[in-house]
């Protein structure tokens, strides 16, 4: 139990938003107080005692604490613009965006511990960033739970199956749930192959167990950026295809499943093609968790906002306020 006492939180109060970052980075990130104290400004005895002050005023008990009344204002923000619950994972300007990807990664790595647990299905999507976070989970043992992966993988250049089924056995594996894969293409050749596939008896058991998803963990994939996604660096795209989604006014797409800027996805050529879920189906997940690192993902992230498309979100704190600045 949190200790009740008179130094109980102030929201209002700058020295908690300042024990949230410094708990944040020390309990989610593994910084030593050293490396905190350089990100922060401050020595690193003053990080020790902002540590001290998270664990005896409650803010920190086995996890951190964020609930709306003590979330730092950028979080609160998320809350209120776009009725989401956003985990803000501060990183200093200085960072690359490698390191970027990776302590974004960590942080959903042990938050999505505390969100999945016995007698759940998880749906997970194939991606750079999912990838990441696949090899930063917290373990934790379930029963009764499964991980089903929500998209194909395979290409002409390859079936694909070895990284999709990697990202989702190390899901499955930190939880001791049963991995189960999907080996179909990332995109048919023709609306009407996917059509008859999905009557399949061995894919319409995948199919099904996706319809029972609890939570869905998913990346935002863009064309270009300092990070690539996997989807348009891995050869699953033709030009042919880009001219096409341009053309369509895609922004991104959430498990190879486009959308335009204003979170529309109806009527987008591609998607008729993809083995991704619809995101109608998407939409019907109790909890829906995205990551994103990189100011590159903003526009992307603004449209899956207006599309309804997530209940949680983390993000790097740059590209958080870009997006807020921007609205």
């Amino acid at each position: 139990m949190p200790a009740q006492d008179h130094d109980a939180p102030n929201a209002t109060d700058p020295r908690t938003a300042d024990a949230l970052r410094a708990a944040r980075l020390y309990f989610f990130q593994d910084l030593t107080m050293a490396a905190i104290g350089r990100e922060l400004g401050v020595s690193r005895s003053t990080v020790s005692r902002l540590i001290t002050y998270a664990r005896t005023s409650g803010l920190v008990e086995i996890k951190i604490s964020t609930a709306l009344g003590q979330a730092p204002g950028i979080e609160r923000a998320f809350a209120d613009r776009y009725g989401v619950r956003a985990h803000v994972v501060p990183v200093a300007e200085t960072v690359s965006d490698i390191e970027t990807l990776d302590r974004v990664t960590m942080f959903a790595g042990r938050l999505l511990t505390t969100f999945f647990g016995s007698d759940m299905v998880m749906g997970v999507a194939w991606g750079t960033t999912i990838s990441a976070m696949s090899r930063q989970l917290a373990p934790k043992r379930t029963y009764n739970s499964h991980v089903v992966q929500l998209n194909g993988a395979a290409n002409t250049r390859t079936t694909g199956v070895s990284y999709a089924t990697d990202i989702v056995r190390a899901v499955a594996d930190a939880y001791g749930a049963l991995p189960q894969g999907f080996p179909v293409p990332a995109f048919f050749d023709y609306p009407e192959t996917r059509r008859m596939l999905w009557r399949e008896r061995s894919i319409k058991r995948v199919l099904d167990l996706q319809d029972r998803m609890d939570l869905a963990v998913f990346g935002i994939g863009v064309h270009g950026g300092p990070v690539p996604s996997h989807v348009h660096s891995a050869g699953y795209l033709e030009q042919k295809d880009l001219e096409e989604l341009a053309r369509d006014g895609v922004v991104g797409d959430i498990a190879t499943v486009f959308l335009r800027a204003d979170g529309s996805y109806g009527g987008i050529a591609l998607n008729e093609r993809s083995s991704g879920p619809s995101l109608d189906r998407l939409k019907a997940v109790p909890r829906r968790l995205c990551i994103v690192a990189g100011e590159n993902k903003v526009t992307a992230l603004r449209a899956a906002l207006a599309g309804g498309l997530i209940t949680d979100l983390v993000i790097d704190d740059l590209s958080a306020a870009t997006l807020l600045v921007r609205d």
